[in-house]
């Protein structure tokens, strides 16, 4: 499909499509876990900053919201979900911070790179990585003792979540102009 201002419905007809397709890739990235030390690592870091990066504000919050409503309801669409339980019973459990963390960063992604462009990629989304450990620490204080917290929320993934915002700033960076508007409606 071609995108000109002749096509409008197309374009507002196209949302549900591009919203679902987001939220499947947050789930895909979710429960794909890639063996790495000490812990498996998701995708799903990757995929947050990428369709906020692709995606810009708009898109990239409504989607993190979508996929955060979508497992608030019950749908296993969570890392580790049915077998960690679902719902908001997982959401206010150890890992609750890091899921809103996705929203502060896909916000903040999404703001920055809608006005100053993709270029600002790699620098956005390692801020966007800052806030998804603030967040995620902060939440996570009330579940794992303060000499730990560190120890279990941050170390094991600072490695591999590194690689994934080099992956996401890449992607953002070389994807096509025409892919980008498809993405942002």
């Amino acid at each position: 499909m071609s995108i000109t201002t002749a096509e409008p419905r197309a374009l507002i007809s196209s949302f549900p499509i591009r919203f679902a397709l987001a939220v499947g890739l947050l789930t895909l990235s979710a429960k794909i876990t890639i063996p790495f030390y000490p812990v498996p690592m998701t995708m799903q870091v990757a995929a947050v900053l990428l369709i906020a990066g692709l995606g810009g504000l708009r898109f990239g919050a409504a989607s993190i919201i979508g996929y955060l409503v979508a497992g608030a309801s019950g749908m296993p669409v969570f890392a580790g979900t049915p077998e960690k339980g679902i719902g908001i019973a997982y959401m206010v459990g150890p890992t609750g911070g890091y899921l809103f963390g996705f929203l502060l960063a896909a916000s903040l992604v999404g703001w920055v790179v809608d006005r100053f462009g993709s270029k600002s990629a790699p620098l956005v989304m390692t801020a966007g990585l800052v806030l998804i450990y603030a967040a995620g620490l902060i939440w996570l204080a009330q579940f794992v003792p303060t000499d730990k917290l560190l120890e279990f929320g941050l170390a094991p993934f600072l490695l591999g979540d590194v690689m994934k915002v080099a992956l996401a700033a890449i992607l953002t960076l070389i994807a096509p102009v025409t892919l980008k508007r498809w993405i942002k409606g």
